[in-house]
């Protein structure tokens, strides 16, 4: 937001007062002097106010501060000030080139979350070793400092969330790796980037649990956990790939929607397709997105649009505060009025749920004469894709459904089939977590297929549910 600054040339004393209190040196004296024998002040830059109202408060009613919309920045500032905003601006999409040469690579599902991570330009990692996502950890700790970048291997899965929050306001595109366990830990921190809005990247290798579990087996036990763990009940952007070439995709992308919708974003995996190696065709060029930020416009939300607010790092001189409390446009903590808190969690919730059709992203084979639909997630969707390929074959009207962002679901494309299917099938690595999200918000018939074992669910035993209808 920007502000007009009046001066009331009659009315000022010469007190000094507002170039002694103004935070951000907007004010300057002028060659003029006034009729109180005193050099005549002027705001000089204005497009480094914050709206504080220090220099009204503490002026004998000659200074008055009144926001403006950012598209009347030309009669606002100076043309020079216009200048100063543009050319300190930045972010936005871009083109970057891929850190890897283009070509074919052979690698695994962490291999990927690493290449990836550094082709979005991720330039921080901190975490603590855990299986099975080790091996994203040991990546990075030797390839991120070939590109200029910094590692740490802390002494928690706590630590190293909140070490990614501090680089991500230092400016840096910021990941972390952890397991279930870990990611239990890791909850207060994002909770703590939810409300301060820190674009970072959490990778969740999914295991077999609760607690220790089978640390080395499969599972998809934390898709409730990955949406709903965190108090406070905001929105989650969660993605969760099937293939080795869909976890470097995805990795992108994840930080791409980090940065531009100022949050956390977590990619889910698991221990099949974090050891699974396959091809993976690497691009030479990619697009990537980089944080916005223009001088003095307010750091946090709400804005009017529900839009990502601007967001600068530490070092570019903004007169902000970053806090878990309750806050105002710039930071400033705010706890005990209701309006305030209403407004900024209802605009956390927005700024993803407005845009909830645009990140909705489905693979669909078969749907247009399915009676039953099979909704999957992440890696067993290859042995549900199977079964239903088979199934057609047979001659059984059968669709195929696999979201790959989680969160926000698909509801209204899931509204959509439930006008013309009988049923839905949810085969999961869990005790049928994602059959409950489902089965509570349409009224066909849904079925749960859960195998909470540690195996990866075999193909065949869907196929033989859709044939005979057994499990």
């Amino acid at each position: 937001m920007l502000h007009r600054i009046s001066i009331d040339h009659d009315s000022c004393k010469g007190c000094n007062l507002c170039l002694q209190i103004c935070p951000k040196k907007v004010f300057q004296d002028t060659a003029e002097i006034g009729s109180s024998g005193f050099r005549l002040k002027e705001a000089a830059y204005p497009e480094k106010c914050t709206g504080c109202g220090l220099c009204e408060l503490c002026c004998p009613g000659a200074i008055s501060v009144d926001p403006v919309p950012g598209e009347v920045l030309a009669e606002t500032l100076s043309e020079q000030a216009a200048r100063r905003i543009q050319s300190h601006a930045r972010g936005g999409w871009k083109e970057a080139k891929s850190i890897l040469s283009p070509g074919r690579y052979f690698m695994t599902g962490n291999d990927a979350v690493v290449e990836a991570a550094l082709a979005a330009g991720c330039r921080f990692f901190a975490g603590y070793p855990i299986t099975p996502a080790n091996e994203i950890l040991e990546g990075m700790s030797r390839r991120v400092k070939e590109v200029g970048g910094e590692f740490i291997q802390a002494e928690d899965e706590i630590a190293s969330m909140f070490m990614v929050l501090g680089a991500a306001w230092a400016g840096l595109k910021a990941l972390t790796a952890t397991a279930g366990p870990g990611f239990a830990l890791m909850q207060e921190g994002l909770s703590l980037a939810d409300m301060a809005e820190v674009p970072c990247v959490v990778v969740n290798v999914q295991r077999a649990g609760p607690s220790t579990g089978q640390a080395t087996r499969p599972g998809a036990m934390d898709m409730i956990e990955a949406r709903y763990g965190s108090h406070g009940g905001v929105q989650r952007i969660v993605l969760y790939p099937e293939s080795v070439q869909e976890t470097f995709d995805l990795t992108v992308e994840a930080f791409n929607l980090a940065e531009r919708f100022r949050t956390p974003v977590i990619l889910l995996s698991d221990g099949y397709l974090s050891h699974l190696s396959e091809k993976v065709e690497v691009n030479e060029k990619l697009r990537v997105y980089d944080r916005v930020y223009v001088p003095g416009e307010p750091a946090f939300g709400p804005t009017p649009d529900f839009a990502a607010p601007s967001m600068p790092r530490f070092g570019d001189g903004e007169n902000i505060s970053v806090t878990g409390s309750t806050h105002d446009k710039l930071g400033k903590r705010s706890t005990a009025d209701p309006s305030v808190q209403q407004n900024l969690v209802l605009y956390l919730d927005r700024k993803i749920v407005e845009h909830a059709d645009e990140l909705t992203d489905c693979e669909e084979l078969f749907l247009d004469d399915a009676e039953t639909v099979v909704v999957s997630f992440g890696t067993v969707g290859r042995s549900a894709k199977w079964a239903v390929k088979q199934a057609r074959k047979m001659g059984n009207p059968v669709g195929f459904l696999r979201p790959r962002t989680v969160y926000p679901f698909p509801w209204r494309r899931i509204g959509e089939l439930a006008g013309s299917v009988r049923r839905l099938i949810v085969p999961e690595m869990n005790q049928g977590q994602m059959f409950h999200v489902i089965s509570e918000r349409i009224s066909n018939e849904v079925v749960s297929l859960p195998q909470p074992n540690g195996q990866i669910i075999d193909p065949r035993r869907i196929l033989r549910y859709l044939m005979e209808g057994f499990w």
